[in-house]
């Protein structure tokens, strides 16, 4: 995202590093998460994304051209705060956008929660192979 990394002044080498690191990241991460279930097939199914708030937006937007170059029938994203001009900027990217607060005073997502603790991947771990148990039951 240009507009947010291009006041900052970092190089191209520099850039293209941190993105190796990143890409590395998110290839375990999404090994950790997923284990040995494959990807959700979501061509021509309607895709909700919820995250926690917005304030940028460019994590979510790299997000969302994901999820859009799978073919979905439409992509719905809910968050419970982003600032005005983000949340004008997905309302064009996305079939729907869910947003309970767009506080023109907003400052950062944590500000918005009592607690903003992280989630360790422990619990995503838990959380995901709940829901694939539960998913795997309905099924059967």
């Amino acid at each position: 995202n240009h507009d947010v990394i291009g006041p900052l002044r970092i190089g191209r080498q520099e850039l293209e590093s941190v993105a190796a690191r990143e890409k590395q990241e998110l290839l375990r991460r999404e090994s950790l998460f997923r284990r040995d279930r494959p990807p959700l097939a979501i061509d021509g199914r309607t895709v909700i994304v919820v995250d926690d708030g917005l304030a940028t937006g460019s994590t979510m937007l790299a997000a969302i051209e994901s999820i859009r170059a799978r073919k979905p029938a439409g992509i719905v994203l809910a968050v419970p705060v982003a600032p005005p001009d983000t949340c004008e900027r997905f309302r064009r990217e996305v079939t729907e956008l869910v947003c309970l607060s767009s506080p023109a005073g907003f400052g950062a997502v944590g500000e918005w929660y009592d607690d903003f603790a992280q989630v360790s991947d422990r619990e995503v771990i838990d959380l995901l192979h709940e829901a694939a148990t539960r998913h795997t039951n309905a099924d059967g």
